[in-house]
């Protein structure tokens, strides 16, 4: 979903995408746009692509929402980051290249539950990550990019939040019960979502390859976030005005429904967006009303 909306935003600004693709066959409609062949397992990569690139941005990772968290498939989301990365770090050792930039992306599932401070100011990018599963993950996500520093490539990583886009992502499990007229509000509703407009989000990728003085970890998410009440009940009169019913899923059921992911999903993580602001980036779409309005129309 985002690289497919990043890829739009870059060609537009009059880059030349090359995504690589473990489907070597893939031909691509589009001038701007080539693939490359890549091989996790196998850890290999087309050379060229390596040879003609001037910053790369990963995004490769297991959905983390797409399944319920087996031990297998938490083994999947973890593997699927870091081996990925591992293999960027080798092709950048043993492929003679002119890459600038590596700009990764990582997830405020860094972050653990909401503290009295991070209500008041937000958790900021010196937090520690937290010791569960998905703050764990992305410990691991970081830490297996990093060596492209020591390669001499400035190296970004975005903390990203819940994107909000019309094609997908957790708008579209928002909008779901919605077609039937329900606003399902999770649990009590009162846990904070730190939430990012997806043309937002792209636009600091942009930003992360064009503005060298960038480096280092930053939080992608809007500077204001919202609990999940507010985003449901927004969402729902943006689609049904005055009609439809606001309906509480206890939390119990959640756990059930959801096995373990639904800590994440029943979780208060206010993050803030402070760091990349200063750094000179402005959003489009700061507020979660501007942003539905722009989606939903």
């Amino acid at each position: 979903m985002i690289g497919k909306r990043l890829t739009e935003l870059l060609i537009e600004k009059g880059y030349e995408v090359i995504i690589v693709s473990r489907e070597s066959s893939v031909v691509s409609k589009r001038k701007s746009v080539s693939y490359a062949n890549w091989n996790i397992a196998d850890q290999t990569i087309n050379k060229e692509a390596i040879a003609k690139t001037d910053h790369i941005i990963h995004l490769a990772g297991a959905g983390v929402a797409d399944k319920r968290w087996s031990e297998k498939r938490k083994q999947e989301i973890v593997n699927s980051r870091t081996q990925s990365s591992a293999l960027i770090v080798k092709a950048l050792k043993e492929i003679p290249n002119h890459v600038q930039s590596v700009v990764s992306a990582s997830a405020i599932g860094w972050y653990g539950a909401d503290t009295n401070v991070s209500r008041q100011n937000g958790f900021n990018e010196n937090t520690p990550a937290d010791k569960e599963f998905l703050g764990d993950t992305c410990r691991l996500w970081e830490e297996s990019i990093q060596p492209v520093e020591a390669l001499g490539k400035r190296l970004v990583k975005l903390r990203t939040g819940i994107v909000l886009s019309n094609k997908g992502g957790a708008l579209a499990e928002f909008r779901k019960p919605l077609k039937a007229f329900v606003a399902a509000i999770l649990g009590n509703g009162q846990q904070v979502v730190s939430w990012i407009h997806i043309d937002d989000l792209c636009r600091m990728y942009i930003e992360a390859i064009e503005n060298k003085n960038l480096h280092g970890a930053y939080n992608a998410v809007a500077p204001n976030p919202v609990t999940n009440k507010m985003l449901t009940l927004s969402l729902a009169k943006k689609m049904h005005d005055k009609f439809y019913l606001p309906i509480h899923i206890p939390s119990f059921m959640l756990k059930i429904i959801l096995g373990e992911m639904s800590i994440e999903v029943l979780k208060s993580a206010t993050v803030s967006s402070h760091k990349i602001q200063t750094a000179g980036f402005s959003f489009l779409y700061p507020a979660v009303e501007n942003a539905l309005e722009e989606l939903i129309g």
